[in-house]
């Protein structure tokens, strides 16, 4: 599947699965990062890890500007892009909450609503463990429908003020260092992980920078490209210089501590429709690529999207 296909999936059902985004030595600091948030909060549950818990954490700032995420969504949002929200939902094995069914975008101030979630597993993410479920092209037409609040023990206090068909329901199956992205339209939600293995995703919610935020001061960081003057203000990413030139990998120290705040060195600036070959320096030769062929580029050899009917039935796409 290359890059043009992978936008058209997306465009077509509202989401799309990448695996294999980042490393898995990158993948294991996430865990352990996730962990460390856990004895950081031990009053908070962890499917409740919010933006104002990791805005100025030094190893979510190093993850969520990590130039492999920043690709994956630069052919749907173009150059200039910025982080708007993040929230680790990791359920737990045992009790593991569910999200019930919503939409995204009726929770977000922004103007226009033009926002790409990157859902990173930290975990595999399977229907046994509480994976997401998403209504394909329920997207379309770009309609918010009335939600509602909930009682009872769901991670967002609120789900859909209308009926669900569940029979078209999509299991959204990701791989530990994989992706899905979603559209902020599309119906989704998540069951409850009851099973014995922990459930963590990232969702990275992405704005291009013409996108305004409708809410003072709110924690916003450019991640590539330029701001626009008069809309949002991104202040530095907390130790760690300018997004768009300080790459960092496997910062010493424990997540989250001074330790993970020594320089890192610095990453070259990528020309526009460019992209390094494999396993170059800093000074790279540079390849001239279209916009459409970018994310192909960036992805493993195989980029898969694998989802399963509920319930029962599977299929599994391949490049």
């Amino acid at each position: 599947m290359n890059g043009a296909d992978i936008v058209s999936r997306y465009e077509e059902d509202g989401y799309v699965v990448l695996p294999g985004v980042i490393d898995g030595d990158l993948t294991a600091e996430a865990q352990g990062h996730v962990e460390w948030m856990g004895e950081k909060y031990p009053d908070v549950r962890p499917e409740q890890y919010h933006h104002h818990l990791i805005v100025d954490d030094p190893f979510w700032i190093r993850l969520c500007t990590d130039p492999r995420l920043i690709d994956v969504i630069e052919p749907f949002l173009g150059p200039d892009i910025a982080l708007f929200a993040a929230h680790y939902i990791s359920k737990p094995p045992g009790d593991g909450q569910p999200v019930l069914w919503h939409q995204d975008g009726n929770y977000w101030p922004l103007e226009p609503m033009e926002v790409i979630t990157i859902w990173l597993a930290v975990d595999d993410s399977t229907p046994e463990n509480g994976c997401m479920r998403v209504i394909p092209g329920s997207h379309r037409g770009q309609h918010l429908y009335r939600h509602r609040r909930t009682e009872g023990d769901n991670v967002l206090s609120s789900e859909l003020d209308v009926k669900v068909d569940e029979s078209e329901a999509v299991d959204v199956v990701v791989p530990a260092g994989g992706v899905s992205l979603h559209d902020p339209y599309l119906i989704h939600g998540s069951k409850a992980n009851l099973s014995d293995r922990r459930r963590c995703g990232l969702t990275l919610r992405y704005i291009p920078t013409t996108t305004r935020i409708k809410r003072e001061n709110f924690p916003a960081y450019l991640c590539r490209g330029k701001a626009v003057d008069g809309i949002n203000n991104y202040p530095p990413l907390p130790g760690s210089g300018p997004a768009i030139t300080t790459r960092s990998r496997g910062a010493t120290g424990r997540p989250g501590t001074d330790a993970a705040l020594a320089p890192t060195p610095p990453r070259h600036r990528r020309r526009p429709g460019t992209v390094c070959r494999p396993g170059a320096c800093a000074r790279a030769q540079m390849i001239p690529m279209s916009r459409s062929s970018r994310l192909t580029a960036y992805m493993a050899p195989s980029v898969a999207r694998t989802h399963r009917r509920s319930p029962g039935v599977s299929r599994r796409i391949m490049s």
